[in-house]
Order: C-alpha cells, then structure tokens, then sequence
C-alpha cells in the first residue's frame, strides 16, 4: 500500500499521448457525447467522425445485421476499435510463404481489438442484433486499400 499526499491532483490525460484503444475505450464510456448522433442506415454501415485531432482520429460506426466492410487495411495508420455494444467479427488475413492465413475474431461488448500499420481486415456483423463500435486511428486515416483474397496468390489489391 501507498500513501497519496492530500494535495495531489491526477493530470487530465493527454490524449495526443494515449494508445488508440484507450482513446475508444474512454470515448465508448463517454455514451452521452455521442448517443444524439448515433444512425443505422439500413443501406450501408454508417460512420461519423467523434473527434480528430493533430494526432488522431476516432469514428463511430453502426453495424445492422448483415453490414460489412471489405477487406482492407488503414494505409500505414495504428489503431484501435472498441465494440460499444453488440458483436462484430473480425477476418484478419495475412499472407505467410506458405499462403495466406485467415483468424477470426469474435468481439462482444467491452472487447477491443488493436491493429498495425499493415493490418487487412474485414469486420462484419454477423449476429441477428445491431452493433455499436467506435474506432481510432492514428495518425488519422489518409488512405484506405482494399484487398481480395486469392487461395493461390493470396492477397492482391482490389
């Protein structure tokens, strides 16, 4: 055990220091500054941009049943993502001498998932409920590539 003088005051995070899933786990738990701007668009997945700074950038994704991205990767940016609430997969895909490998990932409420700079995915949500997921890049997202998975040539842009 520690003792903390009485006169210590915590510092407000930094968050052009924080690691991205801090940032989406922090703004996740922030339900009241972005609830009002929450849409399911029966068409396509919809996004809105929360917040961006010089040092990163942080979406909020809906997810209807069925709604997916295509396979792709973030152009050279970290990240992170935080399902806020329902479940998503995630299909990573990665290309290995012996061909490329597939891991899926099933994210539930509270789960997180970080990804590098040459990261290809796809997320997808394949359960019968809508799905929240809020997503942070650093640095912001300038560029986004998508990909197709051949059995034989394995990744190859789209």
């Amino acid at each position: 055990m520690f003792a903390v003088p009485p006169n210590t005051v915590a510092a407000d995070a930094d968050r052009s220091l924080a690691h991205p899933v801090r940032i989406a786990r922090e703004l996740a738990a922030d339900r009241l500054s972005w609830a009002h701007r929450l849409r399911y668009d029966p068409q396509q997945r919809w996004a809105g941009l929360l917040e961006r700074t010089a040092t990163h950038e942080a979406w909020l994704l809906s997810w209807l049943p069925g709604q997916r991205t295509e396979l792709h990767d973030h152009g050279g940016a970290t990240g992170a993502f935080t399902v806020v609430s329902g479940t998503v997969t995630e299909r990573v895909v990665r290309d290995t001498p012996t061909g490329p490998v597939e891991e899926w990932h099933a994210l539930e409420t509270g789960q997180s998932r970080v990804f590098g700079p040459d990261h290809v995915h796809q997320v997808v949500n394949d359960s019968p409920d809508p799905a929240i997921t809020i997503h942070v890049y650093r640095p912001g997202r300038t560029q986004m590539t998508l990909y197709s998975l051949d059995p034989v040539d394995g990744l190859t842009r789209a």
